[in-house]
C-alpha cells in the first residue's frame, strides 16, 4: 500500500514546491522588465528582457542598505552565537538548578509583542544618542534573538555524546578549550541551523529599522519601502529590489544546505 502511494506524495510534493517557489519565480522574472509590461494585468509573462531596473537600483545608491543590512544581521548573530552557546551548555550538558525555570524565562521574553515594546525602546534609544546607529540594530537584534538561539541550542547540545567531554576533562581541557574544540565540532549542524535562522530574522526585521533609523544606518528592508510611493508602486524595481535583498539568505542557505538540514532534523527529533 505505501508503496503505491510513493508516487502521489512524490507528486503532490513537488505540486506543493512548485506551489512555494512560483512566487519567487515570477518576482525574479518580473525584476527584468520593463514597468509598463511589469503592470499588465494578466502579466506579460514574455515581455522584454532587460537589466534596467538593475541599474536604477544602484543608481538611487542600494549599497549603503545593503552594508547596513549585511553588518547589523553579521555582527548580531556571531554575539547570539557567542552568548547562546555557553548558555545552553550550562542548561543541557551541565545543568544549572531548575533549568526549566530558566527555559520558561528564555522563552517568556518573546511573549510581549515587539509592537507595545517600540516606545520605550524609542524613548532610551533616544536618550541614549543612538538614534540612526546601526549598533542600535546590533544590540536589538541580539536581544531579540538570544531566546530562540538558546532554545534551539540547547536541543542541539544535549546530543553531545557526555563521553567525549568527559574524556577532555581528563585531558585538562578548560571550558573554552571544551566548547571550542569539542562541543562546536559536534554540534556544528545546530550552530548552523541557528545562526543561519537568527541571520534571517535580523535581516528581515523591518519595524523598528524603519522607526529607529533616518539615512545612515537604514537597512534593504527600509529601502524596499521606498517604492511604494504617491506617484505608484513601481512593481518591476521593487521586483529587482527585493531579489536583490533576497541573495544574500538565499546564498547563505545554499552554502549551509547539508549542515541546515542536518541541524533542523536534530532539533525536531530531539
Amino acid at each position: 500500500m505505501t508503496a503505491r502511494l510513493s508516487p502521489f506524495w512524490t507528486f503532490i510534493a513537488w505540486l506543493a514546491t512548485l506551489a512555494f517557489f512560483a512566487p519567487v519565480a515570477w518576482m525574479v522574472l518580473t525584476s527584468f522588465h520593463q514597468e509598463a509590461d511589469a503592470a499588465t494585468n494578466p502579466p506579460s509573462l514574455f515581455a522584454p528582457v532587460t537589466l534596467d531596473q538593475y541599474k536604477l537600483l544602484f543608481e538611487r545608491d542600494i549599497t549603503p542598505f545593503l552594508l547596513n543590512s549585511a553588518m547589523a544581521s553579521v555582527i548580531s548573530t556571531v554575539l547570539v552565537l557567542a552568548l547562546a552557546v555557553p548558555a545552553a551548555y550550562a542548561l543541557s550538558i551541565k545543568p544549572v538548578k531548575k533549568w526549566t525555570d530558566v527555559m520558561f524565562f528564555f522563552l517568556s521574553t518573546k511573549f510581549l509583542p515587539a509592537i507595545a515594546a517600540l516606545l520605550p525602546v524609542y524613548l532610551i534609544v533616544k536618550d541614549a544618542g543612538m538614534l540612526d546607529n546601526v549598533w542600535t540594530l546590533v544590540i536589538l537584534y541580539t536581544a531579540m534573538n538570544l531566546p530562540i538561539a538558546v532554545w534551539m541550542m540547547r536541543s542541539f547540545l544535549a546530543e553531545v555524546p557526555k563521553e567525549i567531554l568527559e574524556a577532555a576533562e581528563v585531558d585538562g581541557a578548560n571550558l573554552l578549550t571544551v566548547l571550542w574544540r569539542v562541543v562546536a565540532p559536534v554540534a556544528m549542524p545546530g550552530l548552523a541551523a541557528t545562526s543561519l535562522i537568527c541571520f534571517i530574522f535580523s535581516w528581515n526585521e523591518f519595524m523598528f529599522a524603519v522607526n529607529l533609523t533616518a539615512t545612515n544606518a537604514s537597512t534593504a528592508p527600509v529601502f524596499l519601502v521606498g517604492f511604494i510611493t504617491s506617484e505608484g508602486l513601481f512593481l518591476a524595481r521593487l521586483c529587482a529590489a527585493a531579489t536583490l535583498v533576497s541573495l544574500p539568505v538565499l546564498i547563505a542557505g545554499f552554502a549551509a544546505q547539508d549542515k541546515l538540514v542536518r541541524g533542523l532534523s536534530l532539533g525536531a527529533v530531539k
